[in-house]
């Protein structure tokens, strides 16, 4: 019996995403290129025969969340992949990332920012330098409501890295032209330096209190292992409570999940967790993600003056790591 050749729909499926590594000082030549580092949901776009999916990093499907977005790529060429950013603009112009938690309230400021292509017509492109991968990108993606093209800039890193500050945004990505896409991996050949402080950070356990928790414990992977950041408390309203509680409350675990606890001492700012202290502890399993912003960290891989800003669900808590 001859098998039939497999249907278009078939051939292109999700891709996992090419990581940028945390970088403490921006890369610089005629080899790298600059965009702004955006703060939102990492989206890919799968577009298989007639139906458009929409796939988080950790690919789950968000067409329920963002029906819109699919409706705006329904001219996107069948047979093709395509990886961008999902963001909310707030009334100043600038990403907001608490506007996209509210993503039915926000829609009309939702925006997806395409910035590379993976398939195009069942044609593998990762293979293509990142120069080539852009240029194609450009002939497949037309700006309309919802959907723009992450634009390249032409400035140096000197020149990013002002403008980023001067406009108080979250950081400048840096890309190698000549770069391939390398799926699931960090290699260095994209890069991302934040200018303000903040990121992932891992909730591996809380303290209890009113509507379900009084702070959050969190912290990010070296290696394999997980480690203690900080204790946090700021950044909740009643309700945003109940909701994350929500979100946490199933993962509970006997088995604390931080290498480095318990510490000998509290610290000079109180954010060292010791035995006496872990008392008070739940622990969770460490697969809930959230966005926290901090003054600065300390020289003991602690945070000072941290915020709670969203939950994430399409963060891969594997991938956690300290930014800066």
């Amino acid at each position: 019996m001859v098998k039939k050749p497999p249907s278009r729909a078939r051939m292109v499926a999700f891709i996992e995403a090419m990581e940028c590594l945390p970088v403490s000082t921006v890369p610089e030549g005629p080899e790298w290129t600059y965009q702004l580092k955006l703060d939102g949901y990492r989206l890919e776009v799968v577009r298989a025969g007639t139906e458009t999916t929409l796939y988080s990093r950790r690919e789950n499907v968000l067409n329920a969340k963002f029906p819109y977005i699919a409706s705006a790529l329904h001219r996107v060429p069948q047979g093709t992949v395509i990886d961008g950013e999902l963001v909310a603009l707030g009334p100043d112009g600038k990403p907001n990332f608490n506007m996209l938690q509210n993503f039915r309230s926000a829609e009309e400021h939702i925006i997806y920012y395409a910035f590379d292509i993976l398939v195009l017509r069942d044609r593998h492109l990762t293979m293509l330098p990142l120069a080539e991968r852009r240029n194609i990108l450009r002939s497949v993606i037309t700006p309309a409501d919802h959907v723009a093209l992450s634009e390249v800039s032409d400035q140096t890193a000197t020149e990013m890295l002002k403008f980023v500050r001067s406009h108080g945004l979250e950081g400048i990505v840096a890309k190698r032209t000549d770069s391939i896409y390398q799926p699931g991996l960090r290699t260095g050949l994209w890069s991302k330096h934040r200018v303000n402080l903040g990121q992932e950070f891992v909730i591996g356990g809380y303290v209890p209190g009113t509507h379900g928790f009084d702070s959050l414990v969190i912290g990010f992977y070296r290696g394999r292992d997980l480690y203690y950041a900080a204790r946090v408390r700021a950044g909740f309203v009643p309700a945003t409570r109940r909701e994350v509680f929500e979100q946490i409350k199933h993962l509970k675990t006997e088995k604390c999940p931080f290498v480095n606890l318990p510490e000998k001492q509290a610290g000079r700012w109180g954010q060292g967790l010791t035995a006496e202290k872990m008392k008070e502890c739940v622990w969770l399993k460490p697969e809930a993600v959230a966005n926290f912003e901090f003054l600065e960290w300390t020289g003991a891989d602690h945070l000072r003056h941290t915020k709670f800003t969203g939950m994430r669900d399409d963060k891969d808590p594997r991938k956690v790591v300290r930014e800066t």
